[in-house]
């Protein structure tokens, strides 16, 4: 018998004990980023506020300063280790009218995520090994669940606080803009997400631009944002929950049918106007007629998407007026 076979493994476990340390350390960092995620649900009083800061063509006036506010519920759709899915929904406090509201979609790690890559045309491309290594994607999507942007980076948590600052990315006018101007056609934007004793808050940096073919763009002015989510009791959010009790199934139909298109190349084109009402219309009426106990068969829900949805294309793609 080999006597001093033992005695190797102290000096193997002395090799192997970095290694198991950092994939510890990995393993909490993940579960305590996702923690943060999930501390944005519940019930918000909500301020939204924006204001052009630096101008940046001399001819440029600044926009107003815009400010408005809602109450609104946040609620956990899918919760896995790698995946997390909020709901959004606004109630109106004085006749609890129920606005279903955007959504935001968090992957650890995500091989791929969709862009904005010219209008109405969101393309699927990879994410950069470098970049999505250790980070969080967040897909921001519309009303009717439509595409709006995604963006990736990383969560920190230095001194307590609980902060995920992303990338830039591309992103559609939202609609306080595109109502009431049409002199600019892309956001050049950041976004920041921090968790607060109060709640959260979402922080924009944003830059107007005027996007053009072949990588031309003018930007205009740059503007921040921030919407600050407040914890509150003074407002009743039963009728959001029943909504989404009666709705929720409908809607994972409906986000099946936008998943077809952006999880995986090329992405989507949609043949809408920018406000997106064309699509917007018909499935709230038919979310309608679900919660009021009604049946909508699935190949309503498809003759919607048939048409006014098609996969982007070399024509409708704006890869060569990409940054």
């Amino acid at each position: 018998m080999n006597t001093r076979t033992p005695q190797r493994w102290p000096g193997l476990l002395l090799a192997l004990l970095p290694g198991i340390v950092s994939a510890q350390t990995a393993t909490a960092d993940v579960a305590r980023d996702r923690a943060s995620v999930l501390a944005m649900q519940g019930e918000y009083a909500v301020d939204f506020a924006f204001d052009e800061t630096v101008l940046l063509q001399p001819d440029y006036e600044r926009a107003s300063a815009q400010r408005s506010g809602a109450d609104e519920v946040v609620i956990v759709v899918e919760d896995t280790p790698a995946r997390v899915v909020l709901q959004h929904l606004l109630v109106d406090a004085k006749s609890g009218h129920v606005t279903k509201h955007w959504r935001q979609d968090w992957v650890y790690e995500a091989a791929q995520r969709f862009e904005f890559s010219a209008d109405q045309t969101w393309t699927v491309r990879a994410i950069p090994a470098d970049d999505t290594r250790g980070a969080w994607t967040q897909c921001v999507y519309e009303v009717s669940d439509a595409p709006r942007y995604c963006g990736t980076g990383r969560w920190t948590h230095a001194g307590g606080v609980a902060t995920w600052t992303s990338g830039e990315s591309w992103r559609p006018l939202p609609r306080r803009e595109y109502t009431k101007r049409s002199d600019y056609n892309v956001v050049d934007a950041i976004n920041r997400h921090t968790i607060t004793p109060t709640g959260w808050t979402h922080e924009q940096f944003n830059t107007k631009v005027r996007r053009g073919p072949g990588g031309a763009r003018v930007e205009l002015a740059r503007e921040f944002g921030f919407n600050d989510y407040r914890k509150t009791s003074g407002t009743d959010f039963g009728p959001a929950y029943r909504y989404w009790k009666a709705t929720a199934d409908y809607w994972a139909k409906v986000r099946a049918r936008w998943d077809g298109y952006l999880g995986r190349p090329p992405g989507l084109h949609l043949k809408t106007k920018i406000d997106g009402m064309a699509m917007i219309i018909p499935l709230f009426t038919q979310a309608g007629e679900i919660e009021a106990g009604k049946t909508v068969a699935d190949a309503e829900i498809d003759k919607v998407f048939a048409e006014w949805t098609q996969p982007a294309t070399p024509e409708n793609d704006g890869a060569a007026a990409a940054r």
